[in-house]
């Protein structure tokens, strides 16, 4: 298990010091810096824009830019925001509780609806059920997440009412709430976020474990167990389900990032304030030190993901317990 776990980590440390580089030569070969708008104001002397840039050591060759930027990441530091006036990952904290809500609604619809859906599918091929989910999950999967997004928000929030159309709180009475009053503030809020986020990906998922619940059925083992005079709903229960999620358990490490792309349109239509809104604002004022920080923290989260996944499928799967070469 040591050598297990010891193994995914050096692979997920390489895979973040790679993107952390890899972004970090890509805002170097763009247009600016992070003081080029400032410098654009008629009111900031050019001299005090020059002198900004000697501080904060913009002036420098990249090599040394490169080396310091490695350095201040070993240290935790990931720069100054000249946007938000303030250390970049403070911008970056104050937004990442959000976008951790969000991932998790729309991880819970995703693979809860999606594998509700394809087990019931799965456990009566050729059926009209199995044909009505079939036609559902192709048209959400064929959906565009930020036309599905603005269909929700006109339907339940706009023509219905029942739900907040924007933002993570009410504004006005957030803080004067209970706090049981506080948290449902913030689960009716992420309803609609998470659905958006969710359904896209449950559509996926309902596909691929429609396909691991048929491959599993088709087994030896499935036709032993029913020659035991086991019910259908013990065989589909007890060893069918069981072998078919280790297909699934894999899906997890790859729906996590895919989430996570998402969120930026997703945060967009509902004005959701999460990363992927600072991070799309931060690219717009060319505030790079928040674009690092959200690229490093997004593949730190996504790394992350894989290790979990690869966790569950050594624990679900007895074979994968032999020893790394």
């Amino acid at each position: 298990m040591i050598r297990f776990l010891g193994g995914r980590l050096l692979h997920a440390a390489g895979i973040v010091f790679l993107v952390a580089t890899i972004t970090f030569v890509l805002l170097q070969l763009a247009p600016g810096d992070p003081l080029t708008p400032v410098g654009e104001s008629a009111f900031v002397p050019r001299s005090v824009v020059e002198q900004q840039r000697r501080n904060f050591g913009l002036d420098r060759p990249i090599s040394e830019q490169y080396l310091r930027y490695l350095a201040n990441l070993a240290r935790g530091d990931l720069g100054y925001s000249f946007r938000e006036h303030r250390p970049a990952w403070h911008a970056i904290r104050d937004r990442l509780a959000n976008t951790l809500f969000l991932a998790v609604a729309g991880l819970t619809v995703a693979f809860g609806v999606g594998m509700l859906a394809g087990v019931a599918q799965g456990a009566r091929p050729g059926s009209r059920r199995d044909d009505v989910l079939s036609f559902l999950s192709l048209a959400l999967y064929s959906t565009p997440v930020f036309w599905l997004g603005v269909m929700l928000l006109l339907v339940f929030a706009e023509a219905l009412g029942w739900l907040p159309a924007t933002g993570a709180v009410d504004p006005a009475v957030h803080a004067q709430l209970p706090f049981l009053g506080r948290v449902w503030d913030r689960l009716t809020h992420l309803i609609l976020p998470g659905l958006t986020l969710g359904l896209a990906g449950a559509a996926v998922i309902a596909r691929y474990q429609r396909a691991a619940m048929l491959e599993a059925i088709g087994q030896d083992f499935i036709r032993s167990a029913r020659a035991r005079g086991l019910g259908d709903r013990a065989v589909l229960l007890r060893h069918a389900l069981r072998n078919a999620l280790l297909p699934i358990v894999t899906l997890f490490g790859l729906a996590f990032p895919l989430l996570l792309s998402g969120a930026v349109l997703v945060e967009t239509v509902f004005a959701w304030p999460g990363m992927g809104k600072l991070t799309v604002d931060a690219i717009q004022a060319r505030d790079y030190a928040v674009v690092t920080g959200a690229a490093i923290l997004a593949a730190t989260l996504v790394v992350t993901g894989n290790l979990l996944a690869d966790l569950l499928y050594w624990a679900l799967d007895p074979r994968t317990r032999e020893p790394v070469a």
